[in-house]
């Protein structure tokens, strides 16, 4: 390579680096674009939240039609093309994380570090006329910086001065008012950090498990390209399932007390679990969601007891019925169908022909098809979702940071200059925010150092607020 073509590479990098920070960050840093930036991913969120993520296929087509289209426009169609129906993991909604986390730091280490770094930075006024450009300030013909001193200490200013000269004084507080906003910023992007890093690593899986099975988690609907498998060495068993109702039959609260078990089958974590009040193992989470019927135990005549499954039937108007067929002839070629509609264990018995011809309970007997049929109960089934996110404990750290850096935010960053010259007394200060609280607070100043120890009258020759 030859001088010639080194000068053209370094003047090529030189050209981009000019152009990186005099117009890419510019841009990438501008606040107007990470509230547009912002407000997207709010908007996308919300969608993310009102459309039901991780349906089947079939799902969507039946709920959102093309015609007619709701809004006139949202179809399955656009949904899964778009991506609608897992937003939180798309490739475009990741990007938008990652873009408005990129301006975020960058706006931390081109302004808010700069600013604190400014702010820790401070020089002494040693003319009159550097009071002229406070905000406010004022002459005294009385008072002394040993006066000044004391006062300034009582409200929890820090003090500096030079040993070689005594006539200068500066004085601040408030400095953690700087740091507020870059902790701020260090909360955003973290939890930014561990919304992606959940998405990347979570799963979500869906079961149904009647009272009584044990089961491990299989059904996984949605899950992160970088999710780890799940360990097969336990599993969970519900040891039972039931149902709450209010007096006049309503449901009041689902519960299901479950068990998780090691690979020798030995209890390791028990929880009652229902809505709001989940399970947690090794970073998995079991929620309370749903619920069912999942087999009635029946005996006809003097037969051994035997467990047919139920399964729910698709209704129009009476709700949620699940239904079984029990044969009365032992070559099947007559039986009656059982309804049930909830846990409370009240049973509809119809014949072949649809006829309603008995009602029971479980526990009671009746006599149908010259047959004498005994339920003797009617087992539930929880419907569990089950949710992995690692990316929980990152996202709480972050809300820590950023309700801390608020807190923080509010302190004001005050500072006060004092000046002794020709028997006058110069005092002035300035702050960031809080303007008339800490005009007042040094017009207090003032006033003390003002207060009469002789005779004669003292006065403040100048003042200027502005």
């Amino acid at each position: 390579m030859t001088l010639n073509d080194t000068s053209k590479e370094l003047s090529w990098w030189s050209a981009f680096g000019r152009f990186f920070r005099q117009e890419f960050l510019k841009v990438l840093t501008d606040l107007r674009l990470a509230i547009v930036m912002f407000l997207a991913i709010a908007l996308f969120s919300i969608a993310g939240t009102v459309i039901e993520q991780g349906q089947s296929h079939g799902f969507y087509q039946a709920n959102y039609p093309e015609h007619p289209a709701l809004f006139g426009f949202l179809t399955w169609k656009v949904i899964q093309v778009v991506g609608l129906d897992h937003v939180y993991r798309t490739w475009w909604f990741l990007s938008l994380l990652i873009l408005f986390g990129t301006s975020l730091t960058a706006c931390t280490f081109t302004r808010q570090l700069p600013a604190l770094k400014a702010a820790r930075r401070w020089k002494f006024y040693e003319e009159p006329r550097q009071f002229q450009k406070l905000a406010l300030s004022a002459e005294l013909e009385t008072g002394s910086l040993s006066s000044l001193t004391p006062l300034l200490q009582k409200r929890r200013y820090k003090i500096f001065s030079e040993p070689e000269k005594d006539n200068i004084l500066y004085a601040r507080k408030g400095i953690v008012g700087r740091i507020g906003p870059i902790i701020v910023h260090v909360g955003m992007v973290t939890i930014l950090l561990g919304a992606i890093w959940g998405t990347m690593t979570g799963f979500m899986a869906q079961e149904m498990v009647a009272s009584g099975d044990t089961f491990q988690v299989q059904n996984i609907i949605d899950a992160g390209p970088l999710a780890a498998s799940i360990s097969k060495d336990w599993s969970v068993k519900v040891n039972r399932f039931w149902i709450d109702y209010t007096p006049k039959g309503g449901i009041d609260q689902f519960y299901s007390d479950m068990s998780v078990l090691d690979s020798e089958g030995k209890e390791i974590d028990r929880k009652t679990i229902f809505v709001n009040q989940p399970l947690r193992y090794r970073g998995i989470t079991f929620y309370q969601t749903d619920w069912g019927i999942a087999a009635v135990r029946v005996q006809i005549n003097r037969s051994p007891i035997f467990q047919l499954p139920m399964t729910q039937l698709k209704t129009k108007n009476s709700g949620r019925i699940w239904g079984t067929w029990i044969p009365t002839k032992p070559d099947l070629s007559a039986g009656v169908s059982l309804l049930a509609k909830d846990l409370q264990k009240t049973l509809l018995i119809y014949d072949s022909t649809g006829k309603l011809i008995n009602t029971m309970r479980a526990g009671m007997s009746a006599e149908v098809n010259g047959v004498t049929l005994k339920v003797f109960d009617v087992i539930g089934s929880t419907g569990l979702q089950i949710k992995a996110d690692p990316g929980i404990p990152i996202v709480y750290a972050g809300f820590a940071l950023l309700m801390l850096g608020v807190v923080m935010s509010y302190f004001s960053h005050s500072q006060i200059w004092a000046l002794q010259k020709d028997d006058r007394l110069y005092v002035g200060g300035k702050t960031n925010r809080a303007q008339v609280a800490f005009e007042q607070e040094v017009l207090d100043i003032l006033d003390q150092l003002n207060s009469p120890t002789s005779s004669e009258e003292p006065s403040i020759l100048t003042e200027k607020i502005s």
